[in-house]
């Protein structure tokens, strides 16, 4: 008997980064999946299709999931795991975390747990440590709720919902980043302007509120003009790039109503918003340059998982 699990990726809307100092951030859930095989065995083991975007480093952390709970839950973690991702590794759409979720629900599902997704955003979080450190919690969150959350660490997500389908561009830079290492830069900001920063923090969760209120609306040209505000708040401390920037300013001389970085920053990918007619020209001509690029659909659903013969 096999496991199967397959949970989405994400990207944020407004908030990252000073959502791991308390802010309020607005984070989506995309369709690019990672999807787990799990199955009984003599000994732990993972295996990754690494040229479909799983990096190395989330192979050690899976395993840290697996024995975190089975000392919680009480069972051997003699388990064979077998990852399949469509989310380019490092590309700032959660592939480490989609990767923890579904590896929590795949061990829930085979030794029949019953967990409710709190309880697999905990297990999945043990994961996310051992790769980033002191990460918010929001990349989990979104990858195991699924749809659009209000997210702050120390609070349940809140979901967003709006009638119909909301469209976004998302274009992967090419360059990857650590988000471990971005999350340290932004700490240092901190400590050298801490009134400054104490601000932004503030400001975050209001931009947040606004992103949100555009997003229920419908008003795709207002939430641009937040996302690119966004954007600018974020290369003020630090952690954009002069490539994303270039990114951000083509996608905006291609007609797109806003754009911003999206994750850690430092690489990664852009997030755009355009009108529906001008979505398919603005992918081929960002295609044409050389990057990666698709439109996701939000909302889509949070993490799943079944059992197969």
């Amino acid at each position: 008997m096999k496991a199967i699990a397959q949970a989405p990726s994400k990207v944020i809307i407004s908030g990252e980064h000073f959502v791991v100092h308390g802010a309020w951030a607005l984070a989506a859930a995309i369709g690019k999946k990672v999807t787990i095989e799990a199955e009984a065995s003599d000994r732990l083991s993972v295996a990754s299709d690494l040229s479909s975007g799983s990096p190395p480093s989330v192979l050690r952390p899976v395993s840290k999931v697996v024995e975190y709970m089975g000392r919680r839950f009480s069972f051997a973690p003699d388990l064979r795991f077998s990852i399949t991702s469509e989310v380019p590794g490092g590309a700032g759409l959660g592939s480490s975390a989609s990767t923890m979720v579904a590896v929590a629900a795949a061990v829930s599902r085979l030794r029949a747990l019953e967990l409710g997704t709190k309880d697999l955003v905990e297990c999945a979080m043990v994961g996310e440590r051992e790769i980033h450190g002191h990460p918010s919690g929001v990349d989990v969150a979104a990858c195991a709720y699924g749809g659009v959350l209000r997210y702050r660490p120390g609070s349940d997500p809140k979901p967003v919902r709006f009638e119909g389908k909301r469209r976004m561009i998302v274009v992967f830079s090419g360059s990857s980043r650590s988000t471990k290492r971005l999350i340290g830069h932004v700490a240092d900001v901190r400590e050298r302007l801490p009134a400054y920063f104490s601000a932004l923090v503030g400001s975050a969760g209001d931009v947040a509120s606004i992103a949100e209120e555009r997003l229920e609306e419908g008003d795709m040209e207002g939430l641009g003009r937040v996302l690119t505000y966004n954007h600018a708040v974020l290369s003020a401390v630090g952690v954009s790039t002069p490539r994303l920037d270039r990114l951000v300013d083509l996608l905006l001389s291609l007609g797109c109503y806003g754009a911003k970085l999206t994750g850690a920053g430092g690489g990664g990918s852009v997030l755009a918003v355009a009108s529906e007619g001008r979505e398919k020209r603005i992918i081929s001509e960002v295609m044409k340059r050389g990057f990666e690029a698709f439109v996701s659909v939000i909302p889509v659903d949070g993490v799943k998982s079944w059992l197969r013969p």
